[in-house]
């Protein structure tokens, strides 16, 4: 969805396929979104080994994110246009310029002093990377993998899970609107109500449908149980819960079954309604449908 609001479009069938599959990803609309999910990655990985949000960590989220060097921009010229191709917004300028406002929002993030709440303080710093538009593409992107770096920073999550894309997309107008008020009226109270609420709805949603999974999960679990006996382990839901897609060599890897035990567990859970299976390449994937439409589920 982060990458949907820069109209880069793929589905959640191809990106779950690609998840699962060894065949390798031509879209490009997919591959730039799974380069997404490895800049979000990488950075939760920096955050733990070293906990700071810096300049060097925003370069190279996007530079996984774009799958290029390009770093800070360089060149001059650049607008914010609006669907009518209206210039809103002209960012700072010159490399050495916009390092310098990245340098100030370092320390803005890195201190604690101002004492400021802090999802008022990630919904300013958001503003802030937005407005200093550091690099020729993907700062929408990047800035919002700096909001849930910057809320695992603070303690607020353990895990990166609470992504505010799918509330961005519903208010999509407004999002922009109050960004743009900000910079020219100086309405910061709007521009914060609205990531607040927008934070709200998220946790909510993402706490339901974490509920919902660990419902099914047990639900399938009991029926498994109760009709195959002889193959159900807490370790097998694990691994046909981790993705809707699974295949053997996931239960191979896990330690589970050799390929030939493996192969066997998934044809009697497909015999028995549990999965369906299809081939993608030389690869037979097993699809946990219910799972799957709970993912995709939208409300």
């Amino acid at each position: 969805m982060s990458s949907e609001i820069e109209n880069i479009v793929t589905t959640n069938d191809e990106l779950y396929k690609a998840f699962s599959s060894d065949k390798k990803v031509t879209d490009p609309n997919t591959k730039e979104v799974l380069h997404y999910q490895d800049a979000l990655w990488y950075g939760y990985t920096e955050l733990k080994d070293k906990p700071l949000l810096t300049t060097n960590l925003f370069i190279s989220l996007v530079n996984i994110i774009k799958e290029n060097t390009s770093g800070i921009r360089k060149h001059t010229g650049t607008k914010i246009v609006n669907s009518k191709d209206e210039v809103i917004y002209t960012p700072p300028e010159g490399e050495e310029v916009i390092r310098a406002k990245l340098y100030n929002l370092e320390k803005f993030i890195d201190t604690d002093e101002d004492e400021i709440d802090p999802l008022i303080k990630m919904a300013v710093i958001h503003y802030q990377f937005e407005a200093i538009h550091p690099f020729p593409d993907g700062n929408g992107r990047a800035g919002r993998i700096l909001n849930i770096l910057y809320l695992i920073q603070k303690g607020l999550i353990d895990l990166p899970i609470l992504y505010l894309s799918k509330y961005i997309i519903e208010h999509k107008n407004d999002y922009y609107k109050l960004l743009r008020l900000v910079t020219e009226e100086g309405n910061w109270e709007s521009w914060i109500l609205y990531v607040l609420n927008a934070i709200e709805s998220t946790a909510v949603y993402t706490q339901n449908k974490i509920d919902a999974v660990y419902k099914l999960m047990h639900e399938t679990s009991e029926e498994i149980k109760k009709k195959l006996p002889k193959i159900h382990t807490k370790d097998l839901i694990e691994i046909i819960f981790q993705l809707p897609y699974t295949k053997i060599k996931f239960i191979e890897n896990a330690g589970l079954a050799g390929r030939k035990t493996a192969s066997s567990y998934l044809s009697t859970l497909e015999e028995h309604g549990f999965l369906k299976s299809f081939k993608v390449g030389v690869e037979r994937i097993y699809i946990n449908d219910a799972f799957y439409k709970l993912l995709i589920k939208n409300d």
